[in-house]
């Protein structure tokens, strides 16, 4: 303890003698606990603060001379370097700040209100626990700053001192704990002579001792692993420690877990613009948003490019967006001075095991933003749990994301694992694993697809797959999440000329694309397979790709006028293949443009060919989209009540099927006839049935999980509920047709949204 503490401790004493007071009386006088006196005047705390000071004063009725006497002592006790117990040592911090509202808040609460003075009472200081956070996050994402930040704002909290202790996790050798613990003694004033006399083997339960004692911050920043940070948490006191990680720590037990993640992009344009100027941002806001979305919204990557513009005035903010829109350049141009994202990667990457190592890199090649654990499996040939074990290794270690089973390497880290992908794996054996997981998306498509096909379904016993695709639902949730990836196989296999996979692919998947009409992609998809049929030279594999592709331009383009050239090329190519089915699609398609553009007689031709070729061919789902098709032209028509028995016709056309039809199919099938007559029933101004039928289409869609069929049927069922005089109703049709999100008809919503706004201006 330094010689001012005694002094003031002495001091204290002494005029608690002269006025025959106890440690308890002068306790009730004041209001200071009698720990709190006693740790005083044995100098065990460092000198309090001034409203302390006073009200021990006032508990002890000095004159004004006496009490200047103590308030000097103390202000003596609290001098800069004659009260390490006091010790506030912390690196210069940062003023342009910006974010982490919700975590500095919840840091707040973690580390409870202010103390009034710096002694405790008795009970909590003896039962108190040390709250432990564990900052963690991806390279680059600011976790040394937020933490300064959080103890800046937090340091009146902890009178006892504030100090940071740099763990240097990132170092090839960082220092052991038994170093760090004498580091932090000797900053809290343990002179050297102690540290001696008690030995290394003594040092820990001295640090412990120290802490316990203590109301402090104790910030360890840049920890590499639970075994570095174990023996430096107290076990006791009132302390709060602030454990900044890249990993995630997963080892420690009770502790506290503050994930730091990006910010947000309207973060990180006012973080640019608190380092180029206002006046600089507000004159070209674009190409600051452009740069914020290109460094990813990354805290380091924001602060290189800010501070680059900002040394830089001769340089539009325009110019430095162009130059980051190069990829290929990205992180080259992310360095300003001796600060590089890339460095920052470095210090990671060089931590992984060899496994682990190449994972990273290899998951560059992934197309995609994300995908899950089976497909990582094929990029480096290990089996599926030793794959989920060592993504799960770079989740632990911040160079990985993770949410639920989907895994996704941020854009500027799969730009860094490109890099050591080209630096340190052979060529050959990159284009060898790429193709493996190519291959191997576009079976596991074929597969998961034929679940919504005819004579299809479950895939064969055969099939030795590593995803599950033991029911259709679960097909189809692997079908959308991996998506981006299979559609990227999907090109690449066109590009290579391995048209019969890209047919094969597309014919896999007709079915299920009216589980996700309005996903995007799908006219895309049937016109690569188009060109893939016609280099095969097959003119019904063309015939089937050019009905998909007019089904695509028609329905998910919303273009039925020139859907009606691909109907017209199907046909010809299916009349050449001597193929019914194919024509009768053809006629099926046009006979539904037609009808969209309000062409009865063209319309009510073709679909009459349709029907007489389905029934001819025996293909049932064909007969039945057929008997919809002749139903919406009666509706088109205004033939309401020959419409609604239309669509009666071919409901129980669908019941006698059964099980001949495919449930996938028969679901799609019933949810059009049933909305089909409800509209009719607008028509007919029969609102109780129309609202009856297009509510259980509506249901049925949900239940299906069939957003794009939901969201044409609930704005139908808005409209219903409007002609039947049920405003709160349609409200709420409305609203939910709105609220979808993707997968929706945007045309649907976009009428769902007008309707309510036209309600609300009534």
């Amino acid at each position: 303890m330094s010689a001012q503490e005694v002094v003031f401790g002495a001091l204290l004493r002494e005029m608690r003698l002269e006025k025959s007071l106890t440690i308890e009386a002068l306790a009730d006088a004041s209001g200071v606990s009698v720990r709190g006196i006693g740790d005083l005047e044995r100098g065990r705390r460092a000198a309090p603060q001034r409203r302390t000071v006073a009200a021990l004063a006032d508990g002890l009725g000095l004159d004004d001379t006496e009490r200047e006497r103590l308030l000097a002592a103390a202000r003596a006790g609290r001098t800069a370097g004659y009260s390490p117990v006091g010790v506030r040592s912390f690196p210069r911090g940062v003023d342009d700040f910006v974010g982490r509202a919700d975590e500095l808040a919840e840091l707040e609460k973690l580390a409870g209100p202010p103390a009034d003075d710096d002694t405790e009472p008795d009970t909590a200081a003896a039962n108190a626990q040390p709250v432990v956070v564990a900052v963690h996050g991806a390279p680059g994402t600011g976790k040394t700053t937020f933490a300064l930040r959080a103890a800046r704002r937090l340091a009146d909290r902890f009178p006892d001192g504030q100090l940071m202790v740099d763990l240097r996790g990132t170092d090839r050798t960082p220092p052991a704990a038994s170093e760090l613990m004498v580091r932090v003694l000797k900053a809290f004033g343990v002179p050297d002579r102690d540290l001696a006399k008690s030995g290394p083997q003594s040092h820990p339960a001295l640090y412990r001792q120290v802490l316990a004692d203590r109301r402090c911050l104790l910030v360890l920043d840049d920890a590499r692993d639970e075994a570095q940070v174990r023996p430096l948490l107290p076990g006791s006191g009132r302390a709060l420690v602030l454990v900044t990680s890249r990993r995630m720590l997963t080892g420690l037990d009770d502790v506290h877990r503050l994930p730091l993640g990006r910010l947000d992009a309207a973060e990180s344009a006012a973080f640019l613009a608190s380092l180029v100027g206002e006046d600089r941002a507000a004159a070209e806001p674009d190409a600051l948003h452009e740069v914020a979305r290109l460094c990813e919204y990354l805290p380091l990557a924001l602060r290189v490019a800010g501070n680059w513009l900002a040394t830089r005035t001769g340089w539009s903010v325009r110019r430095l967006a162009d130059r980051l829109a190069r990829e290929e350049r990205r992180l080259d141009a992310l360095s300003a001075g001796d600060v590089r994202v890339a460095s920052a990667f470095d210090l990671s990457y060089r931590q992984l095991t060899p496994a682990a190592a190449r994972m990273f890199r290899r998951l560059s090649l992934i197309p995609g933003p994300d995908t899950g654990a089976a497909c990582a499996a094929h990029l480096t040939g290990q089996d599926l749990h030793d794959a989920e074990d060592t993504l799960e290794e770079l989740v632990e270690a911040g160079l990985l994301g993770a949410t639920g089973d989907r895994y996704r390497l941020h854009d500027l880290l799969c730009l860094y694992g490109r890099t050591r992908l080209a630096a340190e794996d052979d060529a050959e054996d990159v284009e060898r694993s790429r193709r493996s997981m190519f291959r191997w998306l576009l079976q596991t498509a074929v597969v998961a697809g034929r679940w919504y096909e005819p004579d299809h379904g479950a895939p064969p016993p055969t099939w030795q797959g590593t995803v599950d695709l033991s029911s259709a639902d679960k097909a189809r949730e692997w079908l959308q999440a991996e998506a981006p990836n299979w559609l990227a196989a999907l090109h690449a296999a066109a590009a290579d000329g391995d048209h019969a996979t890209v047919v094969e692919v597309a014919e896999s998947l007709h079915w299920f694309s009216d589980q996700w009409i309005f996903w995007g992609h799908w006219p895309e998809i049937f016109e690569t397979a188009v060109r893939s049929a016609a280099a095969l030279g097959d003119p019904l594999l063309e015939a089937t790709q050019l009905n998909y592709y007019a089904w695509a331009v028609l329905l998910c383009e919303g273009r039925p006028r020139d859907s009606l050239e691909y109907s017209a090329l199907a046909l010809a190519a299916a009349r050449l293949a001597g193929d019914r089915v194919q024509q009768a699609w053809a006629h099926q398609y046009a006979g539904w443009a037609h009808h969209l553009l309000g062409e009865s007689g063209p319309a009510f031709e073709h679909n009459t060919h349709a029907t007489a070729l389905f029934d001819a061919a025996g293909d049932l789902p064909g007969l039945l989209q057929a008997l919809l098709g002749r139903a919406q032209d009666l509706e088109g028509d205004r033939r309401g009540e020959e419409a609604a028995e239309a669509y009666q016709q071919a409901l129980a056309r669908l019941d006698e099927a059964g099980d001949r039809v495919e449930r996938h199919i028969a679901a799609v099938t019933r949810v059009n006839a049933l909305a089909g007559l409800g509209r009719a029933y607008v028509r007919l101004g029969r609102w109780d049935e129309a609202v009856r039928h297009l509510r259980i289409s509506v249901e049925l869609c949900h239940a299906d999980g069939n957003v794009a069929l939901e969201s044409r049927y609930l704005r139908s069922l808005g409209d219903a509920l409007l002609g039947a005089g049920r405003e709160a109703e349609a409200r709420e049709a409305f609203t939910r047709c709105i609220a979808l999100g993707p997968g929706a008809d945007p045309r649907r919503v976009a009428e769902a949204r007008s309707r309510l706004a036209r309600l609300d201006t009534r």
